[in-house]
């Protein structure tokens, strides 16, 4: 059941954090974004060096494999950002793919350094009136904008490795990826790969999905997701009194025989208990949720962030 008034601690006024669970993949040649274009969600043929892309990459049956964000560095150049646990088979099922498209992919984790600006960090930085997934090269580091989380601006930082820290307090990395679940935008991690379709996780409604590109692994589920009405799943913003782990199954409360959904990424709340983006059956949101088992940790639903797209 999801409550209207909510009562959440507030984000820290800013800082920057030091990202060591994201990792970086380098796609470089004349065709890096044409060979993206035909393999990810997103339109790669028009990505310019002002703007970034949220993107899945899918199995044939439309599953997400990894999510990851994308942009360009130079016009032969692009960067996927995506959780490290997942850039080792994310990489190793990419290069199958490339054939004879001009094209080199490798691990540029190390190569780089990441950090998340959150606040006065981020708006230091950002242009005011840019909307989520705008990119700016401020010297040799690239910057986008992320949504929002609880009305804090937050942004991407990525520059050569061993340059300057972006400006700003240091901030806890627990601190910025609880800051990741109040956005409402999902990163893919190991313990739910293959467990849903982009839309299970509001990827059309944050940028995450074009229905007008060309073909690309999993387009005919997604597009049939999309448009005959077959979605029956959704992501919600959550709060639980106690730590509930990601892949966690989650229950109708007094039904143990049927799960409802799914705990796709979790973060320790400041103010106690975890805040939570759960994924669940549409049906199911207006019912008392359980985690584990129909008896287990209760989970309270809060409003999203952001507004569900009605149409495409």
């Amino acid at each position: 059941m999801i409550d209207p008034n909510p009562v959440s601690p507030p984000l820290p006024a800013g800082g920057a954090a030091h990202l060591s669970h994201l990792g970086v993949i380098r796609v470089a040649g004349e065709d890096a974004a044409k060979f993206l274009h035909g393999q990810l969600t997103q339109d790669f043929a028009l990505l310019d060096l002002q703007h970034a892309r949220l993107a899945a990459f899918l199995t044939a049956k439309g599953r997400m494999l990894a999510s990851c964000i994308a942009f360009k560095r130079s016009d032969a150049e692009v960067l996927l950002v995506c959780a490290r646990e997942l850039l080792a088979p994310t990489l190793k099922r990419l290069s199958m793919f490339v054939l004879r498209a001009k094209a080199r992919l490798s691990d540029a984790t190390g190569d780089f350094a990441l950090y998340g600006l959150l606040g006065d960090a981020a708006r230091a930085l950002l242009p005011e009136g840019d909307t989520p997934w705008a990119k700016a090269d401020l010297g040799e580091a690239s910057v986008v904008r992320l949504y929002p989380a609880d009305g804090q601006p937050r942004a991407l930082w990525l520059a050569p490795a061993g340059s300057a820290a972006p400006r700003g307090p240091a901030l806890a990395e627990s601190l910025w990826l609880w800051s990741e679940v109040r956005s409402g935008v999902a990163t893919l991690t190991a313990p739910v790969v293959e467990a849903f379709v982009p839309q299970m996780l509001n990827y059309e409604s944050v940028g995450g999905v074009n229905f007008k590109k060309g073909c690309y692994p999993g387009q005919e589920v997604v597009a049939r997701s999309q448009f005959r009405g077959t979605l029956k799943r959704r992501t919600y913003l959550a709060h639980a009194p106690a730590d509930i782990a990601v892949g966690a199954e989650v229950f109708a409360e007094g039904d143990a025989e049927q799960p409802v959904g799914t705990v796709v990424q979790a973060a320790a709340a400041p103010g106690g208990g975890v805040d939570a983006l759960v994924s669940l059956q549409i049906a199911a949101a207006a019912g008392a949720l359980r985690v584990g088992t129909a008896g287990g940790v209760p989970l309270t639903l809060e409003p999203l962030p952001y507004a569900l797209l009605e149409d495409i």
